[in-house]
């Protein structure tokens, strides 16, 4: 199935002032920006045909592909002045690059790629910031199974606040970790089919528009994943990111196990 990855917002709180250019997807872990992370992921499943919405700092993630370095992330031999790969990260990718506008909104930017994702009746998509060890071909086959016209990824919630319940008096009966209720929250992993279209409006919104739409009518489908999760909203959750990466704590990336 396609992919189609969404890395063309401003990333506010990623970004430290007008000088700090590149787009959030851009950002480092380890020896690679997340998105590069993210669409391992999909490859590794079998996914190999990305459509890049692009929007603030697109010449950031064009001038990364164009000027890719394969030595970078795998092994390889140099024999007579030659570079020969042992491995190879993107050599049987197809990536679309796609100007979506710098102000758009997500399902905007899924209706302006519209036109290359005929002919596929279901397909990917993501948020290009967000890095988890979810199985997508048990999220897929069970989407497919439930017959629905969408769904997401949903995680429990990853903040570290606790909720209060008080009275009007302002006795408080009880506090509660945020992690401990009963609630679910988008982890930015979608499996779609055409149908998402017919609920969303020009500069809709997916998942207050079309998801929700589909919602109300009994057809959208959450795939509850408990495992690891953790998106890169902000410099310290993108740092915590890397850090694991340099101390081999890294469960998003799922290829290095089956290489193993």
């Amino acid at each position: 199935m396609k992919v189609v990855l969404f890395c063309g917002g401003y990333g506010m709180r990623m970004r430290s002032g007008e000088n700090d250019s590149p787009p959030k997807p851009m950002q480092m872990v380890g020896p690679r920006p997340l998105i590069w992370h993210v669409m391992r992921y999909y490859a590794h499943f079998g996914h190999t045909e990305f459509i890049l919405c692009l929007g603030y700092g697109a010449h950031h993630i064009k001038n990364f592909f164009l000027t890719y370095q394969e030595t970078m992330s795998n092994d390889f031999v140099i024999r007579d002045g030659r570079v020969e790969l042992l491995h190879s990260d993107i050599a049987d990718w197809t990536i679309t690059f796609v100007d979506t506008g710098l102000e758009s909104a997500i399902g905007e930017r899924l209706r302006r790629v519209r036109p290359y994702l005929e002919g596929d009746d279901m397909f990917l998509a993501n948020y290009s910031d967000v890095l988890t060890d979810a199985p997508l071909d048990r999220m897929i086959d069970r989407f497919t199974a439930s017959g629905a016209a969408a769904s997401m990824m949903i995680v429990p919630p990853q903040s570290s606040f606790h909720c209060v319940d008080v009275l009007p008096s302002g006795e408080v009966k009880q506090i509660t970790a945020v992690g401990k209720l009963p609630i679910w929250e988008n982890g930015g992993y979608f499996v779609l089919t055409q149908e998402i279209f017919d609920h969303l409006p020009e500069g809709g919104d997916l998942v207050e528009d079309s998801c929700g739409a589909l919602a109300a009518l009994g057809r959208l489908y959450g795939y509850r994943h408990d495992g690891f999760w953790k998106p890169a909203d902000t410099f310290k959750e993108r740092a915590e990111l890397d850090a694991g990466y340099h101390r081999g704590d890294r469960p998003w990336m799922v290829w290095e196990r089956a290489a193993s």
